[in-house]
């Protein structure tokens, strides 16, 4: 039998009982409540109607004559219903509940249930997302004023830090429920990009010349985590994920909290938030332009064809040296599947070195595929499709296999990275000469023109401890949502890289990165 339905139902409801009868007070509620219900006696005339129409939450009695609840459960799945189940039964037998949470019912209820547990059932299944945007975006609302109290009165790096994981904490929460808060964070993000670059260009040359005392930078890496960890007597898994934003970690962190306890922190990228530079100095433990003086060998200046990042393992031997250490270390640069599981497969012969430095360069190669690819710009179109593409390749890559390896070990692994990314939308205009380098965030040469109240100028690139080829070299860096446009095919230029992800300039994006701990809860 079935009701008469509502003139303005919030769902459609399918009972399955055989005793619906004595169920009419629970169908009154419901219909009050603004529900239809459409009841059946039996499995059969269920899997029928089911067959014939479509259902918003379906209520299965487990113990029925003829077809069981389990049976009946099997067979609407098998007519492509993707409608929410939840079982109700007067049993608490183990295996019954085994079988119905194996066919992936949506809940289970126990009989007797009141109205009350009924209904909080239907908020949680049809009404979910609903409650959900409506707490989150109340939630990011309240908040808004107070991070924006932040973004003004934040002085140093650690509230800078503490700024920009509640702007990616909203963020997350928002993307997640599609929120129309989300264009109000972007404004709120780009503001707080602004002041970022003004506390950058106040702080940047000081950090530099006193490097006691200021926070941890990419040159500091190795000295102050990885050797203290060897000399703690744990064996250290270095892993860096090239350009690797901390939104990104947020999303991979959930993959990774089954096997191991987490210990999460940011630290400060150098400048130019490049390869060549922010890399080689984490590898080294110099700045640029000690690299290019000390070992003039293993730098590569931006107009030489060479690649800028060959030489990596003798730069993490210079450093080993130069800290008169012995400790033993491998060196493995994985830039495909095929790299990630030929390690895979020869795990164990890490097992012998006090530091196993991997270097995964996927996420940057998506970065630029995503400039040069129209159909990956399709792909990854923003910031949460960037992160899902990101966290389907963790689970789907064997790095993941790699992880599973690594929770079997007492090691202590260190996830970061060199730089992170931004997506650029305000092109900033630049004339240089045919030497200029071509990165869309920093540029160097001799002969640039540019509005200096747009860019952060380093007329004197010795203050920032960066190698000047010319006497006259100057570096410009681009800030926030900023890119650096050449005026000649100005327009094609412009719209054919606007909302591209870029590195190598000043935003929290790109200097804000991952520094994270693991250690295996399997080996505590």
């Amino acid at each position: 039998m079935a009701t008469e339905p509502t003139t303005s139902s919030l769902g459609t409801l399918l009972w399955v009982d055989d005793e619906i009868e004595l169920l009419k007070a629970y169908i009154i509620f419901l219909e009050k409540k603004g529900y239809e219900v459409v009841t059946a006696t039996n499995g059969r005339d269920a899997v029928d109607m089911c067959s014939e129409r479509t259902f918003d939450l379906i209520f299965l009695d487990e113990n029925m004559p003829g077809l069981s609840g389990l049976e009946t459960l099997s067979m609407i799945k098998e007519t492509g219903s993707t409608t929410p189940i939840v079982m109700v039964t007067k049993s608490e037998e183990e295996d019954i509940m085994n079988q119905a949470i194996g066919s992936k019912i949506a809940d289970y209820l126990i009989k007797p249930v009141n109205p009350n547990q009924i209904y909080l059932t239907i908020k949680k299944h049809l009404h979910k997302r609903d409650l959900e945007t409506e707490v989150t975006d109340s939630g990011y609302r309240q908040n808004f004023g107070s991070i924006g109290m932040q973004i003004n009165d934040s002085y140093s790096i650690d509230e800078w830090k503490e700024v920009y994981r509640k702007l990616v904490f909203w963020e997350l929460e928002l993307s997640t429920i599609g929120s129309s808060m989300t264009e109000m964070l972007m404004m709120q993000k780009a503001e707080a990009n602004q002041a970022f670059a003004k506390f950058i260009k106040k702080n940047y040359l000081g950090w530099i010349a006193d490097s006691q005392t200021r926070p941890l930078m990419s040159p500091d890496i190795f000295k102050r985590c990885v050797f203290p960890a060897i000399d703690s007597g744990r064996q250290v898994y270095l892993i860096v994920f090239d350009n690797f934003r901390y939104d990104q970690w947020r999303v991979i962190s959930q993959e990774l909290t089954d096997n191991f306890t987490i210990d999460e922190d940011l630290y400060l990228s150098i400048l130019p938030t490049a390869t060549q530079y922010a890399r080689n100095a984490i590898f080294a433990g110099l700045m640029p332009e000690q690299i290019a003086q000390m070992f003039p060998d293993l730098w590569v200046d931006e107009d030489e064809e060479e690649g800028k990042n060959l030489n990596e393992a003798p730069l993490v031997e210079t450093q080993m040296q130069r800290y008169r250490r012995h400790d033993t270390f491998s060196y493995t640069k994985l830039n495909n599947s095929t790299d990630s599981e030929r390690l895979v497969n020869q795990f164990h012969t890490l097992a012998k070195n006090n530091v196993n430095v991997i270097v995964v360069n996927f996420i940057d190669m998506l970065s630029h595929a995503r400039t040069e690819s129209r159909m990956v710009r399709e792909l990854a179109s923003d910031e949460n499709a960037y992160r899902s593409i990101t966290l389907s390749w963790f689970k789907h890559s064997p790095i993941s296999e790699l992880f599973n390896q690594l929770a079997a070990t007492d090691a202590r692994i260190i996830i970061t990275t060199d730089h992170g990314s931004i997506r650029v939308n305000n092109p900033v205009k630049v004339i240089g000469d045919k030497n200029t380098n071509t990165n869309l965030r920093y540029k160097l040469g001799k002969n640039l023109s540019y509005n200096p109240r747009e860019v952060f100028e380093l007329k004197d690139p010795r203050k920032a401890q960066l190698p000047a080829p010319n006497l006259s070299t100057t570096y410009i860096f681009a800030q926030h949502g900023d890119f650096f446009a050449y005026p000649n095919n100005y327009n094609y230029y412009v719209g054919y890289y606007r909302n591209t992800f870029q590195h190598g300039g000043i935003s929290m994006e790109e200097m804000l990165i991952p520094l994270v701990t693991l250690e295996s809860k399997r080996k505590r």
